[in-house]
């Protein structure tokens, strides 16, 4: 008997990715004691064989399956090779992760994923697994973290940018981008301007002249101009901030993925009719919670650096 006849409910859940350091693990953590104090029951997946010192609750774990380290030391592969080998493994293992899974009926889900980029933007096993899982009767929605502080750098910004978009078109899931570690956005530079520029990816014109000021970035503003080109024709990508320590953040990212995931048109906790009408028809405004983010983590300052560097 497969998952899904065992299972007669659907089992909602996020996938956590993101690239190593944007903060997956403290995320997970955060939102399983977050979750768990609103009353849903919550299950930690640990999907990343070189997770070492988890601190949050494992529910299941990869590495009773396969370590990254015994990979490295038994077939010679680097950490790049052994994290892919994993995947693989994993992919080609599926019953083991199925019949732990079937031992948490009734749970919400966190799959702690691997950092490395190319499984989210290239491989296809991580992508498989989460088809599978579909199969299984899971509704999951991939919450894609990047560290904000790649906002204070236009080229970097960029950069993400494309990563989020491939990531996206890749992985084949309802997809809520965030910005981790908002508490810390301002600790490498000022952002050139305010924060809902870079939540909601305005006008990126702007970005790419800001660059073009740069002696470095200005021989390869035709390029920037490009890839600010596909970004945009898309159209898809956009952030929600989030601070792991702030209740309200954790909530606006909870709603945003439940809204994803389809959680919120769901009987498994009290709905209200002002949350199931904002899913409804999209009234999803984000202006007023973004300024106030802006205020809380971001110094005001009397010139930004786009005025600062036009009077220079």
């Amino acid at each position: 008997m497969s998952y899904s006849q065992k299972q007669s409910t659907v089992a909602f859940g996020q996938a956590v990715i993101g690239p190593p350091g944007s903060g997956k693990t403290t995320y997970c953590l955060g939102m399983q004691e977050f979750l768990s104090a609103i009353g849903r029951k919550v299950a930690v997946v640990n999907l990343d064989p070189a997770n070492e010192g988890i601190p949050y609750q494992c529910a299941v774990d990869i590495s009773e399956l396969i370590t990254l380290a015994d990979v490295m030391e038994n077939l010679k592969l680097g950490p790049n090779g052994g994290l892919i080998y994993c995947m693989e493994y994993l992919e080609a293992n599926l019953d083991w992760l199925q019949e732990k899974l079937a031992q948490f009926k009734g749970h919400y889900f966190l799959f702690d994923c691997p950092g490395q980029v190319e499984l989210c933007t290239h491989h296809s096993s991580l992508r498989n697994i989460f088809a599978q899982l579909a199969k299984w009767n899971f509704r999951l929605a991939a919450v894609h973290l990047v560290d904000s502080h790649y906002c204070t750098d236009p080229g970097k910004f960029i950069s993400i940018l494309c990563t989020s978009l491939s990531t996206m078109l890749h992985v084949e899931l309802p997809h809520i981008n965030v910005l981790s570690k908002m508490d810390l956005i301002e600790q490498y530079g000022k952002l050139a301007f305010n924060l809902d520029y870079y939540t909601e990816v305005l006008d990126l014109s702007y970005l790419v002249d800001h660059l073009a000021t740069d002696p470095f970035f200005k021989n390869y503003q035709h390029l920037n101009k490009k890839l600010v080109e596909v970004i945009e024709d898309y159209s898809l990508v956009s952030f929600v901030p989030l601070n792991v320590q702030d209740k309200e953040s954790m909530q606006r990212v909870m709603q945003a993925v439940d809204k994803a995931n389809g959680y919120c048109f769901g009987d498994a906790e009290h709905r209200s009719l002002q949350a199931l009408m904002s899913a409804a028809v999209g009234a999803d405004f984000h202006f007023t919670s973004t300024l106030a983010v802006q205020e809380k983590y971001v110094q005001p300052q009397e010139k930004t650096v786009e005025q600062e560097t036009m009077d220079v």
